[in-house]
């Protein structure tokens, strides 16, 4: 609501509108929301949240549905280094980083495209980093029932690095291991082990 001076001491806070909220929030930071670098803050803010946010809007279901196929092939597939940006639910800042995702099939295979796609459904959501592991594989073992789904995510934290403790150089490498890469030490070290070439540091 660019250009007028209302805040929500006058309006119905279930009336207001999205911009009028981030509008709000700008006065109570302090800022004159009128002046010129900020008047078309609050669209910019409201389209920004919708784009980082927008996994709510999307289904595991619609985005593997076409991408399911039938394939006899019993060994790993791996697709690492899938970049990824979420925020954090407790701070709304981001964390970022890289997931490296591993499967046995059990007959079927997912298109390698819809792996990042997938990463993606999950992490446009306000996150923990450890539901963001368990869900993405949670949601590969539901569509496909592979024999093992393995997923690591590397990821640096705002809410560490610009705040609170301050710390830089601090990354969170988070795990889940289901079927075959939990059960037998040799598929997991396999899949460790590959992650590991090219510099990565798990």
């Amino acid at each position: 609501m660019a250009g007028t001076s209302a805040t929500l001491d006058s309006v119905s806070l279930e009336a207001a509108s999205t911009q009028e909220l981030y509008r709000e929030l700008l006065r109570r930071m302090g800022e004159d929301p009128d002046r010129d670098g900020l008047v078309r803050t609050p669209e910019r803010m409201e389209k920004s949240m919708a784009f980082l946010t927008k996994g709510y809007a999307m289904d595991v279901t619609e985005v593997l549905h076409d991408a399911l196929f039938d394939v006899d092939y019993d060994e790993m597939v791996i697709v690492k280094d899938i970049e990824f940006f979420s925020q954090c639910e407790h701070h709304l800042l981001p964390f970022f980083g890289k997931a490296h995702i591993a499967y046995v099939p059990n007959g079927k295979v997912i298109g390698l495209s819809k792996i990042p796609r997938l990463v993606d459904v999950f992490s446009r959501r306000l996150q923990v980093q450890e539901r963001l592991t368990k869900q993405v594989s949670e949601a590969i073992q539901d569509a496909i029932n592979p024999q093992g789904v393995a997923v690591i995510l590397e990821a640096q934290h705002l809410c560490m690095m610009m705040r609170g403790v301050e710390k830089q150089h601090s990354s969170t490498v988070t795990s889940a291991m289901l079927g075959v890469f939990k059960e037998q030490m040799q598929t997991r070290n396999e899949f460790l082990s590959l992650v590991r070439r090219q510099g990565n540091g798990i």
